[in-house]
């Protein structure tokens, strides 16, 4: 961006109400975005922005610019750590469809509802069909809802399985079971995954008893202890402890040529 082009959209940067350490690091991100690229809108988006930040939270910044091409770049800005998400219109509507597949709509997510630093009428659109993603939910096929509560339950089991071995691989996997099946448990209820860091905070909300023993399962003192609460989240959630019979649809392979 040339020099008076760049003060120009400067000048039309509106700032959201940030500590003065957030405030540096989004002026001097945007400053490189400006720098950097041709932007057509830039929106600052995350938990700080939101005003619900922990200790190590970044900045999100996403920029939609006219090139055919998108770009991640992972910056210091002061003690600041910001994520830069420049990408074309096109690729958001592909994020779209893509995140909604998967129940995490984080693009989505972070044009709704973060602040339009440099806004324009593109954003404008692109904010309204965002909210209307937003309110999609995400309704799993029954090859997905199988495959989910199949690779939690195998978790588990994996993990009896080791325990009296090898407790520590045993508590691992007790925890990525627990995990997968309280994932599986609000997508298949809620059709939306919260952020990670957000998960059992979700989970209270929707279903405090499953909450109470995935919580246990973290937290209890003994393996055998983390362990019964883990099956109590499985009995629950998946409806599982282990292999169970099921068969996927039948999928069709090309034939070889020649």
């Amino acid at each position: 961006m040339t020099f008076g082009a760049h003060d120009d959209a400067l000048a039309r940067c509106r700032w959201p109400d940030l500590s003065p350490r957030y405030a540096r690091a989004l002026r001097a991100a945007v400053d490189l975005v400006l720098e950097r690229f041709e932007p057509l809108a830039i929106v600052a988006a995350g938990s700080i922005v939101r005003g619900c930040g922990d200790p190590s939270s970044d900045l999100d910044l996403f920029v939609i610019h006219g090139a055919p091409y998108k770009q991640r770049l992972q910056r210091w800005f002061g003690d600041v750590p910001v994520e830069i998400f420049v990408n074309p219109p096109a690729a958001v509507r592909e994020y779209w469809v893509a995140e909604h597949q998967s129940g995490q709509p984080s693009v989505a997510h972070m044009l709704a509802t973060g602040f339009p630093v440099l806004g324009s009428p593109l954003l404008d659109e692109l904010r309204a069909e965002s909210a209307v993603w937003l309110a999609k939910r995400t309704a799993l096929t029954p090859d997905q809802d199988a495959w989910a509560r199949y690779s939690a339950a195998t978790l588990l089991e994996d993990a009896l399985d080791v325990a009296a071995r090898d407790p520590a691989m045993a508590s691992a996997l007790l925890a990525e079971a627990v995990l997968a099946m309280v994932r599986y448990h609000l997508l298949a209820r809620n059709g939306v995954l919260p952020r990670a860091k957000e998960l059992l905070a979700e989970l209270e909300r929707s279903d405090p008893e499953v909450a109470r023993s995935a919580r246990r399962s973290f937290e209890a003192a003994s393996l055998g202890d983390r362990i019964t609460a883990a099956h109590a989240v499985a009995d629950v959630c998946i409806g599982a402890r282990g292999f169970f019979a099921w068969e996927s649809e039948r999928v069709p392979v090309a034939a070889p040529s020649g």
